[in-house]
């Protein structure tokens, strides 16, 4: 596990400059979580694993506020980023403020359980939003094809030696 670190008590986002360095770490910091998340699902069936601990808590919370989620869609960005979908979102996530760490920290969501992390597929979501997102998925079995399709691979590999 990495070691997680804190946000300093006297930062304020809102008069922080958008330094070029700074968005490069956030950048670099995204894509390893992509990749990190990636490799589980190629390694483990994504049917078989929990996210986070609350994640039964997390997703009886989804379809609270979301009754109409279905994992199985695309997700609307646009939906999603609306002014009422950011409120419906970020009155979501702040239930986790306390209890889940980096809830707010930028992250890589597919927008389609269909789709791998790629420029077109992909968007920039808060990591809670990405934790519902796939721990519904995962729970419905659709990050299940990765696993398989890597299973291939590996085993063609294994046959060519």
């Amino acid at each position: 596990m990495s070691v997680q670190r804190r946000v300093p008590k006297t930062f304020k986002a809102e008069e922080a400059g958008n330094l070029e360095d700074m968005e490069k770490q956030f950048a670099v910091k995204a894509v390893v979580h992509a990749q990190t998340y990636w490799n589980i699902l190629q390694r483990r069936r994504g049917s078989e694993l929990r996210l986070t601990k609350l994640d039964d808590e997390i997703m009886e919370h989804l379809y609270k506020v979301f009754p109409d989620f279905d994992p199985s869609k695309e997700l609307n960005e646009d939906e999603m980023k609306s002014k009422d979908g950011k409120a419906k979102w970020r009155d979501f996530m702040m239930t986790y403020e306390k209890t889940v760490d980096d809830y707010n920290f930028g992250t890589l969501l597919r927008r389609d359980s269909k789709a791998e992390y790629e420029e077109k597929t992909t968007m920039f979501a808060p990591r809670m939003q990405f934790y519902a997102v796939e721990i519904a998925r995962n729970q419905k079995g659709l990050n299940d094809w990765i696993y398989e399709e890597a299973e291939k691979e590996r085993a063609e590999a294994a046959g060519k030696q």
